[in-house]
């Protein structure tokens, strides 16, 4: 039977932060914003383990306090240049079986909930290639010229905003980052293997944290939760 695991890239930096501090460090609601998130797929039941792929001289991690996650938590010092590449380079040392489910989950998203885990889960457990959590777009599109003057309007029907976890088979998404390594998410990598994966209808809550002001609302969104 197959088994369900999450994987977090977190080697990166997140430039757009303006921090000398990598993003997933810094201070959220009292704790690394990484906290959020690992603490949220470690308290899933239905994951048996949680993976985080760290930067080989990443010594940052191993100065918090995990105990709460000390048993389902793996840190992966194998981290790459990229989001794909840190991917891959995780899936390949977790040694996974090639049916077991991986959810691939950013660390920049802290606002992440049971309920996401839970629908996502139950969508794609018995779906034949997986999906992502993403959410239908609302706001009016604009596309730009070389001098950030409106070049027309996009249609945004039928658009969808891609958040994660993305779930997939570990096989699969292997195979597909494998093939296709300049992708800045898992199902860009999947789609190319010509397949379609399932979008599963989430909210804005689980958000990704980029800029400065977005951990204000963070904040604002986990002291509800």
């Amino acid at each position: 039977m197959s088994e369900f695991y999450a994987l977090v890239p977190a080697a990166g930096f997140g430039s757009r932060m303006g921090s000398e501090l990598a993003k997933q460090y810094l201070p959220l609601a009292g704790y690394p914003m990484i906290y959020h998130a690992l603490t949220t797929l470690c308290a899933c039941p239905h994951i048996s383990t949680v993976f985080v792929v760290l930067a080989p001289d990443d010594e940052l991690f191993k100065s918090f306090d995990w105990s709460h996650c000390v048993d389902k938590l793996e840190p992966l010092y194998c981290g790459g240049e990229t989001r794909a590449e840190s991917v891959a380079n995780g899936l390949l040392a977790s040694e996974l079986e090639l049916d077991d489910w991986v959810l691939v989950h950013d660390a920049a998203r802290p606002c992440l909930t049971q309920a996401h885990l839970q629908k996502l889960i139950s969508e794609l457990r018995d779906d034949a290639v997986g999906g992502i959590l993403a959410v239908p777009v609302a706001d009016t599109l604009k596309r730009a010229d070389a001098q950030q003057r409106i070049a027309c309007t996009e249609n945004r029907e039928q658009l969808w905003q891609a958040q994660t976890p993305q779930m997939f088979r570990a096989g699969l998404l292997a195979q597909a980052l494998q093939q296709c390594r300049n992708v800045t998410d898992e199902a860009s990598a999947v789609e190319a293997l010509g397949l379609q994966p399932k979008l599963v209808a989430s909210d804005s809550t689980n958000f990704k944290v980029t800029y400065a002001q977005d951990i204000r609302l963070a904040e604002l969104l986990l002291k509800k939760m």
